[in-house]
């Protein structure tokens, strides 16, 4: 049986986008109509966005934890984040977490990779591109990373704040990421992450001036991959090593599988 995905869900629109992601791209690994078990909890946003303007990334991992101690309690195996921003807390709370987690900057820094990218654009909310979350992740690939000017950060937070999150989606926006993305362009990158899980739902490889590095569905088929892999219940660091064959002649005992993780 496929294992059961967790969803620590943030703002709407983006975990919206992953949650059907998931479930659509399910049926070509799994057939038609198929996908994993998926379940997801989400704090309020405004919770989330007090902690964010008065800098508490303990608080954010509270609220992260809080929502993956209810999702172990429901039977899920490993967890998720569809949001970009708030994986700056998740050093805070990973150690205490019952679940194992996919990070989403380690998704697409490994795709960034697989791809040949060396330069790299970083667009999202002003938090996360004034982070480490990105740069580290992908440094550890080889690729460097360019972020916005404070001026276009400014401009992208507030249409991502104030509209994407909303389900507002304007030309005038898409105009705004153009710019920036044909700016990062000139300026040697050769491709732009989109950090934040809701420009997806305006910017993609058919009106973006480089190739996108789409973080929601990066993740969203990182975690299908995850779910059909039958080591998916710990890291791959503490995994026991395979049992090596039996001599010829003699029987076998057959592997018990590995148990998943307590949710406690």
């Amino acid at each position: 049986m496929p294992a059961h995905i967790g969803m620590v869900g943030c703002s709407a629109e983006g975990a919206a986008l992953c949650y059907r992601t998931i479930c659509n791209e399910g049926a070509a690994l799994m057939g038609a109509h198929a996908h994993p078990e998926l379940s997801m909890h989400t704090h309020s946003l405004a919770e989330y966005v007090a902690c964010l303007d008065r800098a508490d990334w303990a608080g954010v991992g509270q609220l992260m934890l809080s929502s993956v101690q209810k999702l172990a309690a429901g039977g899920a195996d490993f967890v998720i984040c569809p949001d970009n921003t708030i994986h700056q807390a998740l050093p805070h709370i990973e150690h205490l977490s019952p679940l194992p987690w996919l990070h989403i900057a380690e998704t697409v820094a490994a795709e960034a990779r697989e791809r040949g990218f060396r330069r790299v654009g970083l667009t999202g909310t002003k938090w996360l591109v004034e982070s480490e979350v990105y740069p580290e992740r992908l440094a550890r690939h080889g690729i460097a990373t360019v972020r916005p000017t404070p001026g276009e950060r400014a401009e992208i937070d507030r249409i991502i704040m104030n509209e994407l999150v909303y389900g507002i989606f304007k030309p005038e926006a898409v105009a705004v990421f153009q710019r920036v993305i044909e700016r990062l362009r000139a300026d040697g990158c050769d491709a732009v992450v989109l950090g934040c899980t809701e420009i997806p739902l305006i910017i993609d490889d058919a009106n973006s001036p480089l190739p996108t590095l789409d973080s929601t569905r990066l993740l969203a088929r990182a975690a299908l991959r995850q779910a059909l892999d039958g080591n998916w219940a710990m890291p791959a660091a503490a995994r026991p090593p395979r049992t090596p064959p039996s001599p010829p002649g003699s029987a076998a005992a057959p592997s018990p599988d590995p148990a998943p993780p307590s949710p406690g």
